[in-house]
């Protein structure tokens, strides 16, 4: 508070000073960013006069009245200093009249004792300067800012905003963008390297709210590695307003929650965070979105009963430290007192926990499928295999507590057998998944409840279930047939992509028929000539799976090529030998 205080007055006495003595002024904003452990705090003189005194590292002055139409000469020293004789660095700046400025102290001192920057830009200290810079959005129902690549040994990066779209695109260290102009709320921002939007370096959420008309200077700051750079600052991005207010954009991850215990007595429950109650009466099988959540820091995830009073309430705590921009599914799991419960045939701790899956995915990274991973989350169930149909083994040898790989697959209707592990001839139960309409999408696909309920507290009975992206959790269908993969009758024709596609040497091809009809179903190679017929016959309404075997085929693309009365289609797929 004293060191707001004094320069607040010296500011003052500064700009009646400059008033007086200059006819032609500008305007300046000064923010010290050099993350030089030397430079932590630093005095800055203006022509010999000490201008701000002790002037700390992601400090930035309010904007002030500065001499226009001179050479003024910058310089700095450490702090403490005794005159200007103790200056490390000088930088001569001539201000024009009028206009409106933001320098930015950044760099450090002595390169040397630094990791040098990746895209081999300099690191010496410096001033980078944005001129025509703003006091106030243009529209005063926007906030304006510009951003800078502040930090030394940080690449070249873009920045998105989640639901806007890509804010800075390829800035390297002391790119400054052009202003932005945005409404003032909160957005989620998607660190990510330049050109590869996938790959997310760090995620911040940037509160804008309430800054209507107000303007800032958006800078990253500090080391992506600290121990290659003295153990200084580690990185992170602030933001500087026009009144010298400086406020650090909160690291946060993405984190998924679903509850899947099926502890009677866990049948609804309120989950705490940090002592803050999150989800209230969150119940069995219930799971939330993509939720924003604090990371670099330990969190304490409390579960206590539903309808608690308080954090004080709690039946389980979890700490948990989330990493900036990852993203993450927990998963409430097990029961609270294994004892009332079935043991486990695998010898699994049953007690309740957190099965936490990291680099989760809230979309597909191949956008023309479905991807998912799979969760073993029921307690009284012995290590499985889970068969798709005409595709392969999706899940081998899972066990309680066990979680898959992603899986990528075509958006199609999916008959799935769930056998014990290394005996698919055995089937426990078959189920129909249908991931059409999912084309993008990802799922959390979960075993969840009992295969015994009479032994397990006459708890709910076994299923299967998937957690999509948004919370909506859905149910997979037991079938009651092994021969077709239809619960109901298809309401239109349609013919799906291939599964595997490329594929060597079979593949499966699906299809659905909303009423009886003759339906042909052939190959064709490149060239238009028939190489396979698969189907040649009048078939019920309902939905059908073939197995192609291309053994005999070389190499190359073929189509596949339907026809059901009149309607006709045909699609492309891939064979690698």
């Amino acid at each position: 508070m004293k060191q707001k205080i004094v320069l607040s007055v010296v500011f003052f006495i500064l700009s009646i000073f400059f008033s007086f003595s200059f006819s032609q002024t500008a305007r300046i904003q000064v923010i010290h960013n050099s993350a030089d452990i030397a430079a932590d705090s630093v005095d800055i003189y203006l022509d010999g006069a000490l201008l701000l005194d002790n002037f700390k590292f992601r400090s930035a002055t309010g904007y002030i009245d500065a001499p226009a139409g001179v050479l003024l000469n910058i310089g700095v020293a450490p702090a403490n200093s005794s005159s200007v004789n103790d200056t490390l660095k000088n930088f001569q700046v001539t201000l024009t009249e009028g206009d409106t400025y933001v320098a930015i102290a950044d760099g450090v001192l002595n390169p040397a004792n630094y990791a040098s920057n990746p895209d081999g830009k300099s690191t010496a200290f410096t001033l980078f300067v944005k001129d025509m810079a703003r006091e106030s959005a243009l529209d005063t129902s926007k906030v304006d800012f510009f951003v800078l690549h502040g930090a030394t040994d940080a690449p070249t990066v873009d920045i998105l905003a989640r639901g806007v779209g890509k804010l800075v695109d390829n800035a390297a260290y002391g790119d400054i963008t052009s202003y932005l102009e945005v409404n003032p709320q909160s957005y989620s921002l998607d660190i990510t390297p330049g050109g590869d939007d996938n790959t997310v370096v760090t995620s911040v959420l940037a509160d804008l709210k309430g800054l209507n008309g107000g303007s800032a200077v958006v800078f990253a700051s500090g080391f992506l590695d600290p121990a290659a750079n003295q153990n200084g600052a580690a990185f992170g991005v602030f933001a500087a307003l026009a009144n010298g207010t400086v406020v650090q954009f909160e690291p946060t991850a993405r984190l998924q929650v679903i509850h899947n215990s099926a502890d009677i007595a866990a049948d609804s429950v309120d989950v705490y965070l940090n002592g803050n109650l999150l989800l209230n009466n969150f119940g069995f099988r219930k799971a939330t979105p993509f939720i924003n959540a604090p990371a670099g820091e330990l969190l304490n995830i409390g579960v206590a009963p539903a309808n608690s009073t308080s954090a004080n309430d709690t039946l389980k705590n979890f700490p948990v430290t989330l990493s900036a921009g990852g993203t993450y599914v927990a998963i409430a799991d097990g029961v609270l007192n294994p004892a009332n419960y079935a043991s486990n045939p695998d010898g699994k701790s049953t007690a309740f926990t957190l099965f936490v899956k990291d680099m989760a995915r809230e979309s597909a990274l191949d956008k023309n499928n479905v991807e998912f991973f799979v969760l073993h989350g029921s307690t009284d169930a012995p290590a499985v295999d889970i068969l798709a149909r005409g595709a392969g083994t999706l899940v081998q040898n899972v066990s309680y507590g066990d979680i898959s790989e992603y899986i990528s697959v075509p958006p199609s209707s999916y008959s799935l057998d769930i056998t014990p592990a290394g005996n698919n001839s055995a089937i426990v139960t078959s189920l129909n998944a249908d991931l059409s309409g999912l084309k993008g999408e990802t799922a959390t696909v979960f075993a969840s409840g009992f295969l015994n309920p009479s032994g397990n507290e006459n708890g709910p009975g076994f299923g299967v279930f998937a957690a999509l992206a948004n919370g909506t959790v859905v149910q997979f269908g037991t079938l009651t047939g092994v021969e077709n993969s239809k619960n109901s009758i298809p309401t239109s024709f349609n013919l799906n992509q291939n599964y595997p596609n490329p594929f060597n040497p079979s593949t499966k091809i699906t299809y659905s028929i909303p009423k009886s009809s003759y339906v042909s179903l052939k190959i064709y190679n490149v060239l238009g000539q028939e190489v396979a017929a698969l189907v040649n016959q009048q078939q019920n309404a309902g939905s059908y799976a073939v197995n192609f075997d291309a053994s005999s085929l070389s190499s190359g693309i073929y189509l596949y090529r339907i026809q059901a009365g009149s309607f006709v289609s045909t699609k492309k797929m891939t064979l690698l030998k």
